[in-house]
């Protein structure tokens, strides 16, 4: 199997798995629980979610504004809950393929250290 086959086949696979997912993300995050998660859930059964900082750092960061609270500002529910899971996962997608581009090409250079043997 040729190299430019190989490499097409794993890009549609890549696509496909990311197309899934944002199917996915859109579709389904309307469904998710309305209820506390994990650590709030928590806070509230011990009775410290009171005890909370209210400024906390987070609320310095540029776009707190537009997200705050897992909401969009100025944008119905029912349409910020699908928009949040799209930008959720372009962005755990885009983090994911720079960190593999990033580790493969320093597997690279690690291997061919003056670039002399590569071809």
């Amino acid at each position: 199997m040729s190299n430019n086959l190989k490499r097409s086949r794993n890009s549609a696979f890549v696509i496909a798995g990311v197309g899934v997912a944002l199917l996915i993300a859109i579709f389904l995050s309307p469904f998710a629980s309305q209820n506390p998660d994990g650590l709030d859930r928590v806070s509230q059964d011990l009775k410290f979610d009171d005890k909370a900082i209210e400024d906390a750092p987070a609320r310095k960061l540029p776009f707190y504004a537009v997200f705050e609270e897992y909401a969009l500002r100025g944008v119905p529910e029912s349409v910020a809950t699908p928009i949040a899971g799209l930008v959720g996962t372009l962005a755990t997608f885009g983090l994911a393929w720079g960190a593999g581009k990033l580790l493969v090409r320093r597997a690279d250079n690690s291997n061919y250290p003056d670039n002399s043997d590569r071809q």
